[in-house]
């Protein structure tokens, strides 16, 4: 583990585009502004670590946990079957 000090308003660098600034520090709590390209997700530890347990949870589904998906597949909003579609004009 890479261990730096910094001080308030200052940053580091990770990679050529993430900065990471010091935004405030209070008692032994540190403000931490994060500016990152929207397609890295950012996450507390604690939140990230319920993503995973929440997708390896969904990763495993049980033979009986699929049986009814297509029981509703081409009905409308109402439960009905809806009608055949016609050539588009």
């Amino acid at each position: 583990m890479l261990v730096l000090s910094r001080q308030r308003d200052e940053s580091i660098m990770i990679g050529d585009n993430i900065v990471v600034t010091i935004v405030d520090i209070r008692g032994d709590k540190v403000r931490l502004g994060i500016n990152a390209p929207t397609e890295i997700p950012v996450h507390r530890q604690e939140v990230y670590e319920a993503i995973q347990r929440e997708n390896l949870r969904a990763s495993r589904l049980e033979p009986g946990d699929t049986q009814d998906i297509g029981k509703f597949a081409g009905r409308g909003n109402n439960g009905q079957a809806r009608p055949p579609e016609g050539p588009r004009r």
